[in-house]
């Protein structure tokens, strides 16, 4: 019997040698991106209309000093950075699995209907219902991204072909322009509704208080830990359905699974802090040139750098019509919208 032999080290040499330099890069990419989010804090905690030296900045953390900047950050500006590291991660991560699940790189919650479906939700509980819980408004959004994202679904699936990524934002463009002229009706007729919607729909972090932080906590969490859990198999959904079937991955287990993970990061970070838009397009595209289309990397990235990115986006707007303000939600609609055409002009959107 002729022993098996192992291919020759120098042909395995080029191809091991990538795959290191393509690793380090990947973790170099994860390292950065966890000390820019640590800036990003830091940032949110000392800068504003009234600024906060460091080190009162870490006194105030560690409880000690009853100064007015103490106050300033323990009241106001944690409450407000928890808040932005919360929301940016939902939505970092709810457009990174978004956009595996429908293998299309331009996919985001808002241009597939998910957050239009959570603010028509929320503007019904408000207005129609009457309600003014925040937790009871957390399940009526959720509750309208979950109805949303099985309609476009449907509608996306229609015909021959199935839902191809084509079908699936033009559902989505449509209900979410129908929703949006309901929305917009809803606020118009009454007073009381658009009093209470119109600082929420423009996508803020300030004045919602822990309370807001700690009630989509859970729901944030739950999706977290289930799109994490999907990685390996979106991985093997990117080869085609029938490849990914070969693969062992469970095609629709895997697409339920992926859709309630996105339903409970977006209806909660909608629900806490308003529609924030290009979060979670624009970050996942930014994150897969740097990485590569390998879901594992993609999506803890995602769930990195978008918080850090909506936390500098928020003080952005603190200081730039100091001593008012500019909402995170106008922010990044300002700076995400070139920032995501010079990417698309610089590189070949990836294939998913």
């Amino acid at each position: 019997m002729v022993p098996a032999t192992s291919p020759p080290p120098a042909a395995t040499a080029p191809g091991a040698r990538a795959a290191r330099r393509s690793n380090r890069r990947r973790a170099t990419a994860l390292v950065l991106s966890c000390a820019l989010l640590l800036l990003a804090v830091l940032a949110s905690l000392a800068v504003g209309s009234r600024a906060v030296p460091p080190g009162t900045v870490l006194d105030a953390l560690r409880g000690i000093g009853d100064s007015q900047d103490a106050l300033v950050v323990r009241e106001l500006r944690v409450p407000r950075t928890l808040l932005g590291v919360l929301a940016g991660a939902a939505l970092g991560l709810a457009g990174a699995l978004m956009q595996a699940l429908t293998r299309n790189p331009l996919a985001d919650p808002g241009l597939l209907g998910v957050t239009s479906g959570a603010a028509a939700a929320m503007v019904t509980a408000v207005g129609v219902l009457g309600v003014t819980s925040r937790l009871t408004l957390v399940w009526a959004s959720m509750l309208g991204a979950a109805v949303v994202s099985v309609v476009v679904y449907v509608l996306g699936s229609a015909g021959r072909g199935g839902a191809t990524p084509v079908r699936l934002a033009l559902a989505g463009t449509a209900v979410s322009a129908a929703l949006t002229a309901y929305t917009t009706a809803q606020v118009l007729l009454d007073q009381q509704t658009f009093d209470r919607f119109r600082f929420w729909q423009v996508g803020s972090l300030a004045g919602r208080g822990l309370e807001a932080s700690w009630q989509v906590l859970p729901f944030i969490a739950v999706g977290v830990a289930l799109g994490l859990s999907q990685s390996s198999s979106l991985n093997a959904l990117a080869l085609g359905v029938d490849s990914g079937r070969a693969l062992g991955a469970r095609v629709g287990r895997t697409r339920v699974v992926t859709a309630l993970a996105v339903t409970l990061l977006c209806g909660a970070a909608t629900a806490a802090a308003g529609p924030i838009w290009f979060i979670g397009l624009a970050v996942p595209h930014a994150v897969r040139a740097l990485t590569g289309p390998d879901q594992r990397w993609v999506l803890s990235l995602s769930l990195v750098l978008a918080p850090a990115l909506l936390l500098l986006g928020d003080v952005i707007g603190r200081v730039v019509v100091r001593p008012g303000e500019l909402e995170v939600g106008i922010v990044t609609a300002l700076l995400g919208a070139p920032v995501l055409i010079a990417l698309v002009r610089r590189r070949r959107l990836a294939q998913l």
